[in-house]
């Protein structure tokens, strides 16, 4: 196929190599508004350039959308114009109203679209959900989930980002429907700020805590920093009637046990997200291309980001009012 990937930024260049290698691609397109960098990157894995991200659009069997967040919108609608399945990187827009729109969109067209929420892909995460489907974790009683960054994102970044739940813990909430199959029915969220005083210029936190009931009843721990000396860690723990079971817990998990006679980590904590993923990453976009050349339903919908989206608008309207919120007061 004749695939175009949209984007040559740092995640753009990443999802070049992997597409490049895939035998099933026999052309890729690089196409950036910033044409000298889709020229560099395109070089580095024997592509074609374009400065025309929706000329490349037109040209091409599929298409990975890897562009920035304001421009997902009009790419899938572009995609959807040409009558071209489509990957996108999340969100699936700005804001929630947006993303309500586009899925209606998406959904009336029949199109072929599937977001990138990268952990679905991920090895431990698809263990944990054989598991928990198989009945082998039993009753499930409650789970966790912990997300600490290595360091803050810029300053400029976080008046864009809608905010830590909308921005980093979404994919939290993408995975725990995921997982456990279920839906979120009411959260209970705090936060403060801890360590960097420039997320309140703007309404945001950089510590965040949730209390999450899913509709089976099931409970559901989330917390979540913008920092973390030791590296990013990303976890997930279900504890049920036959087994407790976690995701992330390995060499490179970046915290050491203070309990006398174990030894510290021997391997350097995970330095940032796609060195953590990178499998998980690899494995999304050659399930995105088997989507393509196979048909068969899309592993991550735009109805999926919206929920992902309502579960974080759920999120901060308990921050900022200091209650609980039913999903049921969010836009559906």
């Amino acid at each position: 196929m004749h695939l175009a990937l949209l984007g040559a930024g740092r995640i753009g260049a990443a999802h070049a190599r992997v597409l490049a290698d895939d035998p099933r691609v026999t052309r890729l397109t690089v196409a950036d508004v910033d044409a000298a960098r889709a020229v560099t990157v395109a070089a580095e894995v024997g592509a074609h350039p374009s400065g025309d991200p929706e000329a490349a659009i037109r040209q091409a069997d599929a298409v990975v959308i890897a562009t920035s967040t304001t421009t997902h919108p009009e790419m899938i609608r572009a995609a959807m114009a040409a009558g071209v399945p489509a990957f996108c990187e999340k969100p699936l827009a700005g804001d929630l109203e947006a993303a309500i729109g586009l899925a209606r969109e998406v959904e009336t067209a029949g199109a072929v679209l599937q977001l990138g929420f990268q952990r679905r892909f991920d090895a431990g995460y698809r263990e944990a959900r054989r598991m928990i489907r198989a009945g082998e974790v039993g009753t499930i009683y409650m789970a966790r989930l912990a997300g600490h960054d290595p360091a803050p994102p810029a300053e400029a970044y976080i008046p864009l980002s809608g905010g830590l739940f909308n921005d980093f813990t979404v994919h939290d909430f993408d995975i725990l429907r995921w997982l456990l199959d279920d839906e979120a029915e009411e959260i209970w969220a705090i936060g403060a700020v801890r360590g960097f005083p420039m997320f309140a210029r703007y309404g945001d936190v950089d510590t965040a805590l949730a209390t999450i009931r899913m509709r089976s009843g099931i409970l559901v721990a989330l917390d979540a920093t913008r920092d973390d000396p030791r590296g990013y860690d990303i976890r997930a723990e279900i504890f049920g009637s036959k087994e407790s079971i976690s995701v992330g817990l390995g060499p490179r998990t970046p915290i050491r046990s203070v309990e006398p006679g174990v030894p510290a980590p021997t391997e350097p904590g995970w330095p940032g997200f796609y060195p953590r993923f990178r499998d998980a990453y690899e494995e999304e976009l050659r399930g995105f291309v088997t989507l393509v050349t196979e048909g068969g339903p899309s592993p991550c919908t735009a109805r999926d980001a919206v929920e992902a989206m309502r579960i974080a608008a759920a999120g901060n309207l308990s921050l900022a009012e200091h209650r609980p919120v039913r999903l049921d007061e969010i836009p559906a």
